[in-house]
């Protein structure tokens, strides 16, 4: 039987060290826990918080975000196309993605904020309508991706091909220009 975890707050736990409870989190906070390389499959987290947790390389398969903010954390190599798609929607505020995937996922509206977003693959993504304030994308892969309407404004190091992603009414800053036009072989003088 899955255990049930309501309102409740894990602080400083190791769960290398002890043992990780499956079931369902709801309205629950993690603080500065160490959930790497943890086996979370299955786990359902609902209107949870992690702040300045370590949850890099953790296995991700049927694993549910409704509604996680993930604040401060490190979450390097993770694949959330593995996850639950079921009312899947989460933000991330001075995040450290690097590596992760995000490939084929519906991520409308999804806030990032101040995150590094370096080496992470958004091939196939909806990221129609996301936010993403002062991201790095440095090495991230945009391909066949929607970011219709979204915000990229104040971040920088991406490289969106605009022919092989839709783009249709997103913002950019005019310093982020070469970033669109890096194929063409444009240089840009700022």
């Amino acid at each position: 039987m899955e255990k049930i975890f309501y309102n409740e707050t894990f602080e400083k736990v190791n769960y290398k060290e002890t043992t990780f409870s499956t079931g369902e989190y709801e309205d629950c906070i993690f603080k500065n826990c160490d959930l790497s390389e943890l086996n979370l499959s299955g786990v359902v987290f609902m209107d949870c918080e992690f702040v300045d947790c370590n949850l890099s390389l953790a296995k991700l398969t049927k694993t549910s975000f409704r509604d996680v903010a993930f604040k401060g954390c490190k979450m390097f190599g993770l694949h959330f196309r593995n996850c639950s798609e079921f009312g899947m929607a989460f933000s991330f505020d001075n995040c450290a993605l690097n590596h992760s995937s995000f490939y084929q996922t519906i991520l409308k509206k999804t806030v990032f904020n101040n995150s590094q977003l370096q080496e992470v693959d958004f091939t196939d993504c909806d990221l129609s309508a996301a936010i993403f304030t002062n991201c790095n994308f440095s090495g991230a892969t945009f391909e066949n991706t929607n970011l219709e309407k979204a915000d990229l404004r104040t971040s920088f190091n991406f490289s969106i091909d605009p022919e092989k992603n839709r783009i249709k009414k997103a913002k950019f800053s005019l310093s982020e220009l070469p970033g669109l036009l890096q194929k063409y072989g444009i240089e840009v003088e700022r």
